[in-house]
């Protein structure tokens, strides 16, 4: 016995099918008149079954498209230099590389795997030699520092990354707050370290 029920059914009472004609109960959506967009979510049409099956067949998502802006659209890697958080101009402020630094998807995820392997191979470097505790490791992690480091290089790198990231020297943007905290803690651990020499 086939089952009454299909992807994407929205069932209502009080919802009729647009297409002329049909009083069929509209239970599942279409795209509209007006698409989704800045002013919010578009309006979508509601059809029975056999209609949203035929509304379907016959809608071109590439409409108004131009032929270089389809070609973009059915590549593999489209909207691969959307801006999200880490396509951010300042992602990169850390000396981690941007994902927008590369063109081919797999590139990066190549350089953020390198980039997380080293890391974890210097915490564990650090705590192998018994000089520094896991937490101070990543203390040092923070701030950009390796296990060499001594009191008067923590001191100019921590003054350096205040620098950077307090609200006053980015026009009172206060987007690294969460950054400067971090370092801020970070400093605070190493500068009582007995490690450092």
């Amino acid at each position: 016995m086939p089952s009454p029920r299909f992807h994407g059914r929205v069932e209502s009472a009080d919802r009729q099918c647009e297409a002329p004609g049909c009083r069929e109960a509209g239970e599942f959506r279409a795209p509209g008149r007006r698409p989704n967009g800045f002013d919010g979510p578009g309006e979508w049409r509601w059809f029975c079954l056999q209609h949203v099956r035929e509304f379907n067949a016959g809608y071109d998502w590439f409409e108004g498209m131009s032929a270089e802006e389809i070609i973009a659209a059915q590549s593999p890697i489209a909207g691969w230099r959307t801006e999200t958080r880490a396509f951010r101009p300042d992602a990169g402020v850390d000396g981690v590389p941007r994902w927008a630094d590369y063109a081919d998807p797999l590139d990066a995820i190549a350089a953020r795997a390198r980039g997380i392997r080293s890391r974890a191979e210097r915490e564990a470097r650090m705590a192998a030699t018994g000089r520094f505790s896991r937490e101070e490791a990543q203390a040092l992690e923070t701030m950009g520092l390796g296990s060499d480091t001594d009191r008067a290089r923590l001191r100019r790198r921590y003054s350096e990354l205040v620098r950077r990231y307090h609200p006053d020297r980015n026009g009172g943007d206060r987007k690294h707050e969460a950054r400067l905290g971090e370092v801020v803690e970070a400093y605070q651990l190493l500068r009582k370290s007995a490690a450092l020499a």
